[in-house]
């Protein structure tokens, strides 16, 4: 049986997840029309049957420093169910990708394609009236923490770090322990990724939040196991993570 504070940290969640899943909703309509642009429903029919990861990259028409986001994209894009993911033996092999009713609406010649509809839609003429509705007043304040990081006995990194790549990640990392005293810790809040696959919901937001980090800043969501790549690799020795709602406090000591 759950505690008071069991079920007070579970309505928490929820509701942090619907309302970030609502923020973020946007991010399925732009995966659309990237998908719809690069015409990947077209090259997988084309395909005539289950298309490899590799084969799908090596025939959509983009620059190769974006080679790398394309598995991530298709995750979105498989957990939305516009695509399904089929692989040569259970767990095993490269994961390979087949249509869904869905996406076989967005084949250019599919007697009901809503391509067109789809590309109206998403089009800014139709998405910019919207912006008329709010101002936004951001107010910019200098520092460089890749240079150097003032002493303290602990330093806190809130929402910092999926900014970054990991190797920009392990910098500021490094600049972090250089600053900390010898008892000191760095203390992250940030997202630790889960696979809850019985959790639709929770595992669309954090899917959401990866792309919109990838899209932004080149830069991801990371699984505990990424995180502890980093912060050993930074020279720490240890860490702990609490969960906190949909984030968590992760404690790094040297």
């Amino acid at each position: 049986m759950e505690t008071q504070g069991g079920n007070n940290a579970s309505q928490l969640l929820r509701a942090q997840t619907h309302v970030w899943n609502h923020i973020l909703k946007f991010i399925n309509s732009l995966s659309l029309k990237c998908a719809t642009e690069l015409g990947i429903a077209d090259i997988i029919h084309n395909y005539g049957q289950p298309m490899p990861l590799s084969q799908l990259i090596a025939s959509l028409p983009i620059h190769p420093s974006k080679t790398s986001f394309i598995s991530r994209f298709m995750r979105i894009l498989t957990h939305s169910g516009f695509f399904s993911e089929h692989h040569d033996t259970p767990n095993e092999g490269e994961v390979m990708y087949v249509l869904t009713d869905a996406s076989k609406l967005l084949l250019k010649d599919h007697p009901s394609s809503m391509k067109s509809l789809l590309q109206l839609i998403v089009d800014p003429v139709s998405i910019n009236p919207w912006f008329q509705f709010s101002t936004e007043n951001i107010e910019y304040v200098g520092g460089d923490m890749f240079q150097a990081i003032p002493s303290a006995d602990s330093i806190m990194l809130k929402l910092i770090m999926h900014n970054w790549k990991d190797e920009e990640c392990v910098k500021i990392l490094k600049n972090c322990k250089e600053s900390i005293a010898s008892e000191g810790r760095v203390i992250i809040i940030d997202m630790v990724m889960e696979n809850k696959k019985e959790d639709h919901e929770l595992t669309e937001m954090q899917l959401f939040l990866d792309m919109q980090m990838m899209m932004l800043f080149s830069a991801k969501e990371r699984n505990e196991k990424e995180w502890a790549n980093l912060i050993f690799s930074a020279g720490f020795s240890n860490y702990n993570i609490t969960p906190i709602g949909l984030f968590s406090i992760i404690e790094v000591y040297p």
